[in-house]
């Protein structure tokens, strides 16, 4: 049975039962959360709930007992999350829900993912507790009027034993990933803790296995449970090559297009999780140059008709989407997928890179990597049985390097599979008249063939001093580094005006401007480079800012 719309009735009806494959996905505008988490909800730039999301959050906020049977990766956070703060009461500055996870990892994760839904929940406090934290800053925050407390099951005994922690008001109680609790011998902590906590609290359970020990549990401390069982696919994960690189958030975009110019796939997937990180990437790329298009939820289909056709006739070489919107794409020319985010659900990455390596055709896969997310592609790692290698983030270097190669694989296929012997002729009768050796004009369409790169620079994404080839060095000339650039809307006209209004030296005397998109690399004369430098200390351009330093030569 398959409904649309979340019914009270119906799932009143239900809840002494199994609810099990109810509804395959719905909306969160479906589940009549309250309009705070909704909010924060599409801040977050979910599209859809999860199969779990789906099945318990509507009959978690009817206040019935869960036992649910789904595996790591599949959003549970979100399904016990929400629930749990829809039933606090921001008024009452009393501990009124705990959440137990295994590790500190995990109850590290939950509490940020419950911090972004409760964004515009006045008045909740939410604090995770676990060993080798200190304990003392831990009984300051339970102190505070901390309403949810997600912690270790060793840890929240601790206070329990100093009496730092109370439960009299405790409302709800959550196990995620009980089986892994019970594996690392919590079995007694867990029931005492359930023990302590009032008999008509709610409990959620959630486990990837049901062991005769989860069902004791389940049978002795919650209250004829609605049963939740999501049945994860096998998935198999193609044979393509897979690599992750650990950046930081500011720096993916970087990294992006290094990886973009090296390998220079045909067609390239990028899979972002949120319809505005879709835009704001789409926008960017746009800006340095690339051809792409962005594909999401809000697009109405003549748009979305319009992006595919551009993407599958090689119009659009770059196509940025969230997974829900790109269900459907079947085209067989992508060389690449890149996660910009990592999927919020293992089985998404599956499908992600999935869409390349088809008919035979060689596929890679590159996933961008933030902190602690790292955890969370060993939990994909895990569950698709694959191995996803670290990989350095290429320098300007490699780009080139990469570049020459792809060069030099099509010239040697031209050279086996074409006629040449017309160019031959041209070739021979211009060396010969203009004294160049072959080598000389091999080397000269090489160049050619890459492109104008002026001076190249090369860039540490873990740092913030630029550097770059001497390849303009005028005597008496100093390169100086000037940090704004083309997407802060600032122009070559800007910083010129800038430099000689503040430092008082001749316009006419600054030298090359070479503007990238966050930085720019001006060229002055060596004997006014540090009264510039001083003068711009306190100077402003466009309303930014900026730090004025000479430039690095590698």
């Amino acid at each position: 049975m398959r409904k649309n719309t979340f019914d009270v009735t119906f799932i009143g009806a239900l809840k002494r039962k199994d609810y099990l494959n109810y509804m395959e996905t719905m909306s969160f505008e479906q589940m009549e959360l309250p309009k705070e988490i909704l909010r924060a909800v599409k801040d977050m730039g979910f599209e859809e709930a999860s199969p779990i999301q789906t099945q318990a959050i509507p009959v978690a906020l009817t206040g019935v007992d869960i036992l649910g049977q789904a595996q790591t990766g599949t959003g549970k956070t979100a399904a016990f999350g929400i629930p749990v703060l829809s039933r606090i009461d921001p008024k009452v500055k009393k501990l009124q829900a705990v959440i137990l996870s295994p590790t500190r990892e995990l109850a590290i994760q939950i509490s940020e993912e419950m911090h972004k839904m409760s964004k515009y929940m006045h008045g909740i406090k939410i604090l995770p507790i676990y060993g080798g934290q200190d304990i003392v800053r831990q009984i300051k925050g339970l102190k505070s009027g901390v309403q949810v407390v997600i912690g270790t099951p060793g840890r929240v005994m601790d206070h329990m034993r100093r009496k730092t922690v109370k439960f009299d008001k405790v409302k709800m109680v959550v196990l995620d990933e009980a089986d892994e609790m019970l594996n690392m011998g919590f079995v007694d902590d867990i029931e005492t803790i359930l023990r302590d906590t009032p008999s008509d609290r709610q409990t959620l359970l959630f486990s990837a296995t049901m062991s005769p020990e989860i069902k004791n549990i389940a049978k002795n401390y919650q209250k004829d449970a609605t049963l939740i069982k999501i049945t994860k696919k096998e998935l198999t994960v193609p044979k393509i090559e897979q690599y992750y690189y650990e950046v930081k958030a500011k720096n993916k975009e970087e990294a992006l297009c290094r990886l973009l110019d090296m390998y220079n796939p045909k067609l390239s997937l990028v899979f972002c999780n949120t319809k505005k990180k879709v835009d704001e990437l789409v926008e960017s790329l746009k800006e340095r140059g690339y051809f792409a298009e962005g594909l999401h939820g809000d697009l109405k289909q003549h748009q979305r008709d319009r992006v595919m056709r551009g993407f599958k006739s090689g119009g659009t070489d770059i196509l940025v989407a969230t997974d829900v919107a790109a269900r459907g794409i079947d085209v067989d020319d992508v060389e690449a997928v890149f996660n910009y985010d990592v999927p919020q659900d293992d089985e998404y990455y599956v499908h992600r890179i999935g869409r390349t390596g088809r008919a035979g055709r060689e596929g890679r896969a590159f996933t961008f990597v933030v902190g602690r997310e790292i955890y969370k592609l060993k939990d994909i790692m895990k569950y698709c049985k694959t191995k996803i290698k670290l990989a350095p983030v290429p320098s300007a270097g490699d780009v080139r390097t990469g570049k020459i190669e792809k060069i030099l694989t099509s010239i040697d296929d031209i050279i086996v599979n074409e006629d040449l012997d017309d160019m031959l002729d041209y070739v021979e009768d211009w060396v010969n008249e203009c004294d160049y050796t072959s080598l000389d004009v091999a080397a000269a369409f090489l160049k050619m063939a890459l492109g104008k790169e002026g001076g190249s620079y090369d860039e540490d994404l873990n740092a913030s001093t630029r550097y770059y080839e001497d390849t303009k060095n005028k005597s008496g000339m100093v390169r100086l580094f000037i940090n704004v650039g083309k997407k802060n809307g600032v122009r070559a006209g800007d910083i010129l005006g800038a430099i000689a209004g503040e430092s008082g030296m001749p316009g006419r005397l600054v030298g090359s401007i070479d503007m990238y998109d966050k930085y720019t690399f001006v060229d002055v004369p060596a004997e006014h480079a540090a009264n510039v430098i001083k003068a711009m200390k306190n100077a402003t351009i466009k309303g930014k800012n900026v730090n004025v330093e000479k430039a690095n030569v590698k």
